[in-house]
């Protein structure tokens, strides 16, 4: 696998910030910087160590790709697949393995992805998950190595919000799916996951206000029975897969039994504004 021509016109270089080009297995700006291709296919724009915790980890992923690959989040899939699918750069941030973005390239056939992820691990799967999609390692708290109005879209699912660099790499009238865990999500897992904030759509709403007007939404709201397994990998995928050996939650979790458990996300589509920079 390599990165498809349309996501290496949109990287930048991570040091310099010029435009890249791909020399064999390299890429490489004019003044030299170079990051070459893992032999999965992403590259690894970093240059500096990621503090403990902050990346997911390998057991992480393969609990998530498994979980994903159940079809358990399947209808989340479908309502993000709906809201994002667009011809041109579409730029997943926090892409995971890329089960996201593959699902709205596949109802998206002039479009490309470009996966964005501090996690290697990850993104070793999100490079293969679709022959449309390219992959690199980022930290998206820091400014993208991305072009300025490169992407017609950016899908942000249970990921980071950097809305300053979510308006900058979008092209004018482009567009911002999110989709953020409502209150009731997951939870007959108890303390096994995150609670989840209240006060998380009065959060969302001012940390993208100023910079893009929400268009629309839907609510993604149903209970359905998990098997142990999966109640062991939707637990082991997210944050809460950082602290299992706290608490006796790791015990716990190796005795789940199966049970209904409640799927709670809201998908919401916000346009760039144009009139602010």
């Amino acid at each position: 696998m390599s990165l498809p021509n349309r996501v290496i016109e949109a990287l930048r270089c991570s040091v310099c910030a010029e435009p890249v080009a791909l020399d064999g297995r390299t890429l490489r700006c004019e003044r030299r910087h170079s990051f070459d291709l893992a032999r999965q296919g992403y590259v690894n724009l970093l240059h500096a160590r990621i503090p403990a915790g902050t990346a997911d980890t390998t057991p992480m992923v393969d609990a998530r790709a498994a979980f994903l690959s159940s079809g358990a989040y399947a209808p989340l899939a479908e309502a993000v697949a709906a809201a994002g699918s667009a011809p041109g750069l579409i730029i997943d941030a926090g892409a995971g393995p890329g089960y996201y973005l593959s699902r709205v390239l596949d109802s998206a056939p002039d479009a490309v992805g470009l996966a964005l992820d501090v996690s290697a691990m990850a993104l070793r799967r999100a490079a293969r998950a679709h022959a449309r999609l390219g992959a690199a390692v980022w930290n998206l708290w820091e400014p993208w190595p991305v072009g300025d109005g490169v992407a017609s879209v950016v899908l942000d699912v249970f990921s980071p919000r950097n809305a300053a660099e979510f308006h900058r790499v979008l092209a004018p009238g482009g567009k911002l799916v999110v989709a953020s865990p409502l209150p009731g999500h997951l939870v007959e897992l108890g303390d096994l996951v995150l609670a989840v904030d209240s006060r998380k759509e009065e959060r969302l709403e001012a940390a993208l206000g100023g910079l893009f007007v929400r268009e629309s939404g839907v609510e993604v709201v149903r209970t359905q029975p998990f098997s142990a397994a999966q109640v062991r990998d939707v637990v082991a995928m997210g944050p809460a897969g950082f602290h299992l050996d706290r608490d006796g939650r790791r015990e716990r979790l190796d005795a789940a039994t199966g049970r209904e458990v409640t799927l709670a996300v809201s998908v919401s589509t916000w346009r760039k504004r144009d009139d602010v920079q």
